[in-house]
């Protein structure tokens, strides 16, 4: 119980890693808040997940307020705050995971993804970072933030031009934010997720053979769940991880490591 009592907002909550770190956050004491955007499900063509998602917080014993808005406005930000203290009185964790990758290769990189990608996947960081630490300060009790990066911020892609900067900056953005919120008693870290097998990724992977090749290059010999992801997002927020911040945690099954 990690996070007893604790509120939690989760940006991206619905499905995915977003899932994981919700369900991990609930396992572990967490009221959360669930930040989801609909299009985004009509992106993967899938049925909303949310309701399923509010089950499992609800069957651990612990509450879950759902959110749609899209994470690249600031004004959902600013809402998801307000439901939380609203709801439960507080922030106490931001886990800003919200996140797309439509993969396009680069010479002929529409200029809509590259804008819609950098809005969301940065500045929806930028923005819900900022609306909870402002709320955390004015509480006067410091709190966590953990951004979801990738290990696409440490190596590059050539379908990733667009995807791979915007998680390098938003690792950056988690170490500048570490100096700025270290003197409110608010931590700021980084996961950089390896190969997890979500919708961003579903189709990119269904080729047997890549998946083979993939699975290959991860020392542990199998993809990452959101429940790995999840787990890891836990410990960073909680006061086992009290004197980190400033840091990003590769989660990647050794993928990164191995040069064969």
């Amino acid at each position: 119980m990690l996070l007893k009592d604790k509120t939690v907002i989760v940006t991206g909550g619905s499905r995915g890693i977003g899932s994981g770190i919700v369900v991990a956050c609930a396992k572990h004491g967490a009221d959360v808040v669930i930040n989801y955007y609909g299009d985004n499900d009509a992106m993967y063509n899938k049925r909303s997940a949310i309701g399923g998602i509010i089950e499992q917080v609800e069957a651990h014993g612990r509450k879950a307020v759902a959110l749609e808005g899209n994470i690249a406005d600031p004004e959902t930000s600013k809402a998801l705050v307000d439901a939380a203290v609203k709801h439960f009185g507080k922030v106490d964790v931001l886990a800003a995971n919200a996140g797309i990758c439509q993969f396009h290769s680069f010479l002929d990189m529409p200029a809509d993804i590259l804008k819609q990608t950098t809005d969301v996947n940065l500045h929806g960081v930028y923005f819900a970072a900022q609306a909870a630490a402002n709320q955390m300060k004015a509480q006067g009790t410091g709190g966590a933030i953990v951004a979801t990066s990738s290990i696409g911020a440490l190596v590059g892609g050539s379908m990733q031009t667009h995807y791979n900067p915007t998680k390098s900056a938003v690792h950056s953005l988690m170490q500048s934010c570490a100096i700025a919120l270290g003197p409110y008693g608010i931590r700021c870290n980084s996961v950089m997720p390896g190969a997890v097998l979500t919708d961003l990724n579903v189709e990119d992977l269904s080729d047997p053979e890549k998946r083979d090749y993939f699975t290959k290059r991860i020392p542990l010999g199998r993809f990452g769940e959101p429940a790995d992801i999840g787990d890891c997002v836990v410990f960073l927020a909680s006061d086992m991880a009290r004197y980190v911040t400033g840091a990003g945690l590769l989660i990647d099954g050794g993928m990164f490591v191995n040069l064969q």
